[in-house]
């Protein structure tokens, strides 16, 4: 059992501080984050800018209740609504994400221009649908999964609706299910959450639930058989599915994360398991658990093995799943308590605060500079680091802001 970490109040407040310290002032008394700290302009996106920072102000806002973190929140929503003109309209990158910040904005604090500029927002990326599809990517993080999942967080049924059939148009079959095309001229196929077949099985799922449409959520169980027949299983205790098929240069074959490991993929098996509890879909989750927890992860055992910190390919995606899975009452808190004495030794403290830095190991040096946004930085860190410490203190463990591919129960 691992030794349970100090109070990591005292990471989060700092941790606070530098990425509030990161950002610009805009027009109208905005505010907003750029990429990195180093940049001359802001950015806009749910994965790496103005838009994640918003999300995990919410969150600071509701567990500490500061009332500066509410405010900042609102600036950060005023430069957001600003900037309808993006030429993306995908969930993490693109006017999708700037949405579901601008809705999340409306829903914790009742700001009704946040909530009128998130309509508005949607009402462009449905605008830009040709009749077939929005742009040449079907999956998560820039395509049709993410327009679905979140217009559905945002509160747009119809347009995710819209996106889950265009989804649906786009599935190619295969001896064990369904598949996409992740995206056009791309040679090889992806499998996970971030840009692959798990990614878009969640958004049929959700959508479909929602929508009382059980061709879409039947269509998402097709693609997770697809998925499934991919298991390297570990003589049936653990779940892992490769990168890429065949592998993309320059890639792991193995991830362990939310992006292309069982983290994200024990998230779509805890959503069908909460559509259809008796069919084996905990199991699925368990197994996804036992090998994340095997994998040598928080250890950077050699070049190139977990060399992140943040919420995207890192060690705060799977403390969320951590928490999630104690939340679900299928794991204690030891590994949370691993993952999260991991963060403390690896972060940066000073009197500008704390933040991290990843690892390009075959970079000299190798040490990347600290972001402040959800992906690879603090604002992703610390959303976990805010659940995690209320769960340590008894308080329930849930968010302010539900995230648009994590189920909650």
């Amino acid at each position: 059992m691992s030794e349970v970490p100090g109070d990591s109040t005292d990471l989060i407040e700092p941790a606070l501080e530098w990425m509030i310290s990161s950002a610009r002032d805009g027009e109208r008394g905005s505010l907003a984050w750029p990429e990195q700290r180093s940049d001359a302009q802001p950015a806009a996106s749910l994965y790496m800018g103005t838009a994640g920072v918003v999300v995990t102000l919410l969150e600071a806002h509701h567990t500490l209740r500061v009332e500066r973190y509410a405010e900042l929140a609102e600036r950060g929503a005023r430069w957001l609504a600003l900037q309808l003109d993006d030429e993306e309209s995908g969930l993490y990158l693109g006017l999708t994400g700037t949405a579901f910040a601008l809705f999340a904005v409306e829903q914790a604090l009742g700001d009704a221009e946040a909530g009128k500029a998130s309509r508005h927002a949607l009402d462009i990326v449905r605008s830009r649908f040709d009749g077939r599809r929005w742009n040449v990517f079907t999956e998560l993080l820039y395509g049709h999964a993410g327009i679905a999942l979140g217009a559905l967080a945002a509160g747009d049924l119809d347009l995710a609706v819209l996106a889950s059939d265009a989804l649906a148009s786009l599935a190619e079959p295969t001896d064990a299910g369904v598949h996409w095309t992740v995206w056009e001229g791309l040679g090889s196929r992806l499998h996970n959450m971030a840009h692959g077949t798990v990614g878009i099985a969640y958004a049929l799922a959700a959508v479909g639930n929602a929508a009382g449409r059980t061709d879409l959520v039947e269509l998402a169980r097709a693609a997770t058989r697809d998925v499934l027949s991919l298991s390297e299983d570990d003589g049936g205790d653990g779940f892992i599915v490769h990168h890429s098929d065949p592998q993309l240069e320059g890639s792991e074959r193995y991830s362990f994360g939310w992006c292309h490991g069982p983290t994200g993929d024990a998230q779509l098996f805890r959503l069908l398991g909460q559509l259809q509890p008796e069919a084996g879909w905990d199991d699925l989750v368990r197994r996804c658990w036992r090998t994340v927890t095997h994998s040598g992860i928080p250890q950077r055992v050699r070049p190139g093995f977990w060399d992140n910190s943040g919420h995207c390919c890192g060690t705060a995606g799977v403390l969320a799943l951590a928490l999630d899975l104690c939340s679900d009452g299928v794991a204690g808190l030891d590994f949370a308590d691993t993952l999260v004495a991991d963060l403390q030794l690896r972060a940066t403290v000073d009197a500008n605060g704390a933040r991290w830095s990843n690892v390009e190991f075959r970079n000299q040096p190798p040490e990347l500079a600290p972001q402040p946004g959800w992906a690879h930085g603090n604002a992703g860190i610390i959303r976990e680091l805010l659940r995690y410490s209320g769960t340590v203190h008894g308080v329930p463990p849930a968010y302010r802001v539900p995230w648009p591919d994590q189920p909650v129960r």
